[in-house]
């Protein structure tokens, strides 16, 4: 289908996550899921942080220079923003981010495609990674949910088993 006039160029950046504590966040998306933290940026007068995370290609590298850097992270295609506002991972009053999967439902989850979801489950599991679906659990096989430390809900697939779940959908 040819593109809306007026939206050529246009392309999903990211998608922003808030989160109660960098240090188990970072270590899962980076450790767990194998992105590359692009960059951080501290904001302290608003008290707040971004960290911005993404796959890499093979010999890709992130630039030195900040204005290289800025373009390289704001041109891409699906980089994942984690928004840590300040003093929530000492606050005992914090009672956490709502993951938008229980009432009231909300925002529901993101997406990470792997070349075999059973071998990635398996490394899950090893890592003590939570399970919210497993693949031979529900209506829809092949597929699994996992969740972050913040609770939020990610989607394991691959490509070539969404293709008879998707068939099967439009039958």
């Amino acid at each position: 289908m040819p593109r809306t006039p007026g939206t050529d160029g246009f392309a999903l950046n990211q998608t922003m996550l808030r989160i109660r504590d960098p240090q188990p966040s970072l270590a899962f998306y980076r450790e767990v899921l194998g992105m590359a933290l692009l960059q951080k940026l501290d904001f302290p007068a608003m008290r707040f942080s971004l960290y911005f995370l993404a796959y890499l290609a093979d010999g890709e590298t992130v630039p030195d220079d900040p204005a290289e850097r800025a373009r390289f992270i704001f041109a891409r295609e699906t980089t994942l923003e984690l928004t840590h506002n300040w003093g929530t991972e000492s606050d005992p009053d914090f009672a956490g981010y709502h993951h938008g999967n229980d009432d009231p439902r909300g925002f529901g989850h993101i997406g990470i495609s792997v070349p075999d979801v059973a071998a990635a489950c398996a490394r899950f599991e090893e890592l003590g990674v939570p399970f919210r679906k497993r693949p031979q659990h529900g209506q829809m096989k092949d597929i699994a949910f996992i969740a972050d430390p913040d609770g939020y809900w990610i989607e394991i697939l691959s490509p070539a088993g969404m293709t008879p779940t998707l068939a099967a959908a439009n039958d």
